[in-house]
């Protein structure tokens, strides 16, 4: 499987750099110097692409080599949309009717613009991966008798650029907004639970009034489910498996409700089971917790709010559009039907490359009433 996967990426990004290469470096209307630096910095790149491949599967890279490589993934998906609209842009300039001298400076304007973006787009990418945006978000859910304040985190994705400084600092943002409840909506860990452990104990330190929650998402079920559940339990955190439990003051709470991952169909094991999930719940609102947004497909009665994650909100835009393909919703609060609404955590950590561009790392701030 790795050996697959690995084929796939390498090819992938082989092309998407030689698109870069043939649309972009070779047409644009500067000097031979800088398109110099531009073929260097391809292969430096790539040659980064292929060292964040070996770190996955071969080899234990330093953190600044690890994090490096990372960003060779997102620098190639920008160059390449950038590279994309500069072609169009480039073959579009060739065929305007003016002279030679105005469509030169055209050219060489629209080439420099293009760099200017790839750098600062770059840049704000990575900056936008490192901030938390604390995002406030009000439901209305029916026949619920009292508001109650629910902190929402998701893929945090803790491994070796998201580590026990990355997971202190988000702890202490969660304890300034007093909750009621924190949930933790899946793809927690994404490495082997013995190299998260330091980060994991941070999650000690999380403060509410009923209590941390947590379901799987499917990175779990990658480097050994159990052993990541039963890591997360020793915290002090309750893990929902196809459960509910009550939340709040009787008669004046609401049912909080947990299911296995989608990928446990895969997987042929740890199965989410929306019927285990919600048998003997109360008379009482309820919220359910699932990681993929298109679990919502199997939610039938019974349900008035699901908290999910898994999308990243596209993490990388435009890749959000491709999500589209995937999943009924890629951010944000929908009304599923006239009974059902769903919210997505756009991610509070990362996965593969240390940027987002479009999205920001999210604690959902959320308040049902």
């Amino acid at each position: 499987m790795q050996i697959i996967f690995s084929a796939i990426f390498i090819i992938l990004f082989f092309l998407l750099n030689l698109y870069i290469y043939k649309r972009f470096v070779q047409k644009i209307s500067l000097n031979n110097n800088i398109k110099l630096f531009l073929k260097l910095f391809l292969l430096l790149n790539y040659f980064g692409i292929l060292l964040f491949l070996s770190g996955r599967f071969l080899i234990d890279l330093p953190y600044i080599l690890h994090f490096i490589s990372t960003l060779s993934i997102g620098i190639t998906f920008i160059f390449f949309v950038i590279s994309v609209i500069f072609d169009i842009l480039n073959v579009s300039i060739t065929k305007i009717k003016i002279s030679n001298k105005r469509r030169g400076f055209i050219k060489k304007s629209l080439a420099f613009i293009s760099i200017g973006l790839l750098s600062s787009l770059s840049i704000k990418s990575i900056f936008n991966a490192r901030y938390f945006e604390v995002k406030d978000v009000s439901i209305k859910i029916k026949n619920l008798k009292k508001p109650y304040k629910i902190i929402q985190i998701s893929d945090v994705h803790i491994s070796k650029l998201i580590d026990k400084k990355f997971i202190k600092t988000l702890v202490e943002k969660i304890n300034t907004l007093n909750a009621d409840i924190v949930v933790i909506t899946g793809d927690l860990i994404d490495t082997n639970v013995s190299d998260a452990k330091e980060a994991l104990n941070e999650l000690k330190n999380i403060k509410s009034k009923y209590g941390t929650y947590y379901i799987v998402g499917n990175h779990e079920y990658f480097y050994g489910i159990q052993h990541s559940i039963n890591a997360v339990k020793q915290l002090g955190i309750k893990v929902l498996e196809n459960e509910n439990i009550y939340i709040g003051e009787k008669n004046n709470g609401f049912n909080l409700a947990g299911v296995y991952d989608l990928f446990g169909y895969r997987a042929n094991h740890f199965q989410p089971d929306i019927k285990k999930a919600l048998k003997n719940k109360q008379n009482s609102p309820t919220v359910l917790l699932a990681h993929q947004p298109k679990f919502i497909h199997e939610v039938k009665l019974g349900v008035d709010l699901i908290l999910s994650g898994h999308t990243h909100g596209g993490q990388i835009v435009p890749f959000n559009q491709l999500v589209k393909l995937q999943q009924p919703y890629v951010k944000g609060l929908h009304q599923h039907n006239k009974n059902l609404q769903i919210y997505i955590n756009q991610g509070t950590g990362f996965w593969g490359p240390a940027m987002r561009l479009g999205t920001k790392s999210e604690i959902t701030h959320i308040t049902i009433s």
